[in-house]
């Protein structure tokens, strides 16, 4: 007799859909919650999961950031309707775009005022 199992990771993306505007790029973009994890299949089937992690993505330049387990569970569970965007810390994506909110002009320049227009960044 032969068993047929084992141990595999997955990914799965949670049912939550809010655009903003990138802190990364300076567009517009919609934040996506994922949810990894680990899980044990016997026969194919996957019988249970552990080592959970939520990460946001923005779909625009898929800059990513890890949230709580709590939070992301409220998404999978359709509590959660909107994250603020100040709450999460893209570390090294932050920022690297420059964007003129006047005549929308994109550096990734260390300028202080657009170049285009002449307006302070």
């Amino acid at each position: 007799m032969f068993f047929i199992m084992g141990i595999s990771n997955g990914e799965k993306k949670l049912a939550f859909d809010q655009l903003e505007i990138c802190n990364c790029c300076g567009k517009y973009g919609h934040l996506e919650v994922y949810m990894t994890y680990m899980f044990f299949s016997f026969f194919f089937i996957p019988l249970f999961k552990w080592n959970r992690h939520y990460y946001v993505r923005m779909n625009c330049c898929n800059a990513t950031t890890e949230i709580s387990a709590d939070l992301g569970k409220a998404i999978a569970r359709g509590e959660v309707t909107k994250i603020p965007l100040d709450t999460l810390h893209f570390g090294r994506y932050e920022n690297r775009m420059k964007h003129c909110s006047y005549c929308g002009f994109t550096t990734e320049e260390d300028f202080q005022y657009c170049p285009k227009c002449g307006r302070e960044l």
